[in-house]
């Protein structure tokens, strides 16, 4: 993969929702993209680069307040910063129309292709087969267990 696409499909960022069951999930897949190559000894990726989201209109500021307070409530450590901080974690941006920013220090991106062969191995390590080049139409469970 490369392209848009890739840098989409790489981000790995707890900030941004104002659901407990969507910012949960985001916290665990940091956490187990973390975690994951020790488990199983292929990379994810994953690098804790940072993720920083820019207000440059009040009325996005105003809603990224309430974001930000609602994922510091669940748990996420967001911080509103200034323009100027912005500027000094991010060189290259372009901050004459930033109000503020709000930033995730530990939040960052995965490989898509390196998650997904982590995933698929240790899929495969807990005994799990993986079957291409057909098509699912049903699952069967039992006990609140896939079986078939």
């Amino acid at each position: 993969t490369a392209g848009t696409t890739w840098h989409a499909a790489g981000l790995m960022v707890t900030f941004g929702s104002l659901s407990s069951t969507s910012t949960e999930w985001r916290k665990y897949s940091k956490e187990l993209y973390q975690s994951l190559e020790a488990e199983t000894g292929q990379s994810t990726g994953f690098l804790g680069c940072g993720f920083i989201e820019l207000a440059t209109e009040p009325d996005r500021l105003e809603e990224y307040r309430r974001v930000a307070a609602f994922n510091r409530k669940e748990g996420v450590d967001v911080q509103e910063i200034s323009a100027r901080d912005v500027e000094e974690l991010f060189p290259l941006c372009r901050t004459d129309d930033v109000l503020a920013g709000f930033y995730v220090q530990d939040d960052g991106r995965v490989n898509p292709v390196d998650a997904t062969q982590a995933l698929a191995k240790g899929f495969k390590q807990l005994g799990g087969t993986i079957v291409e080049g057909v098509e699912c139409k049903d699952l069967i469970t039992e006990d609140d267990a896939v079986i078939g």
